[in-house]
């Protein structure tokens, strides 16, 4: 398989921005989530003889991680982008491949797998921009708690499909595909 400049430039930006959201969702659950953080913010007030209430706890470690979250809708409306971009090069045969009839069991195995990651990339910039804009569009708060939870859901997917892809590169590297990394960095095989 060859890439053109333009997919490998796709390539490298959509995983710059699907590291960068899966960052900040696991910034969200851990280290900035307003749960631990209300409690934390709640003790160590108390210390100091101030007391606020579970709810003033819970909005001020939600002001604490806003920012980071500004970044997750910014890489969220970039994804988006380069979602499009990749349609565009999907109809301009930016990559040269191979029909799948003629491929190896795995190969389609695999084939079908990146299928189910644009169509999940596609779902989750959709479900996001949704959930940006549900007050503008005028979805209910149930329909957009319930597009909240499935779009927090689907994103085991995409950490299921990062960990699986960056385990089948290296070893295709290290097994029957070597120089599948350099061709993905610099168009030809070393």
């Amino acid at each position: 398989m060859k890439y053109s400049v333009s997919f490998r430039l796709w390539h490298w930006l959509n995983a710059i921005v699907v590291l960068g959201l899966l960052g900040t969702v696991f910034l969200r659950k851990t280290f900035l989530s307003w749960r631990s953080n209300s409690e934390i913010l709640m003790n160590k007030l108390l210390e100091f003889d101030i007391e606020i209430s579970a709810e003033q706890a819970k909005i001020l470690a939600k002001a604490i991680r806003a920012g980071m979250w500004e970044w997750h809708i910014i890489l969220g409306y970039a994804l988006t982008l380069l979602l499009v971009y990749r349609i565009y090069l999907f109809f301009t045969k930016a990559m040269t491949k191979e029909k799948f009839a003629s491929l190896s069991l795995h190969k389609k195995a695999v084939e079908v797998l990146y299928w189910l990651f644009y169509f999940t990339l596609f779902f989750m910039a959709v479900s996001g921009l949704v959930l940006t804009f549900h007050e503008e569009i005028a979805i209910s708060k149930e329909l957009t708690h319930d597009i909240k939870e499935i779009h927090e859901l689907v994103f085991n997917f995409i950490l299921f499909f990062t960990v699986v892809h960056i385990a089948g590169v290296i070893i295709a590297e290290l097994g029957e595909e070597e120089g599948i990394i350099s061709r993905i960095i610099s168009g030809s095989k070393k």
